[in-house]
């Protein structure tokens, strides 16, 4: 029972030494592959309703996420607007 024990507190070491995080690592999130609708609004400056014209005309990719949700594909709205600029 005592061995029992002790391996089961060696795991939790082990276990919580897996979990270890870098300070510098700790704030970092990874880039994201899709903007929002109020990402579009801040990079174009334009209205929310200026950003569903262009989703229902289907000028880049995007999905909807909910019921209310858009998510744009970065590469894609890059791509239209480097065409556009």
């Amino acid at each position: 029972m005592d061995e029992m024990r002790i391996d089961e507190k060696e795991m939790e070491k082990q276990d919580n030494t897996d979990f270890e995080v870098n300070a510098d690592e700790a704030g970092a999130v990874p880039e994201s592959r899709c903007y929002t609708v109020e990402d579009l609004q801040a990079i174009l400056m334009i209205s929310k309703s200026s950003v569903y014209n262009l989703l229902k005309k289907k000028e880049f990719r995007w999905i909807r996420v909910g019921r209310s949700g858009y998510r744009i594909s970065r590469k894609s709205f890059d791509e239209w607007l480097d065409q556009t600029a």
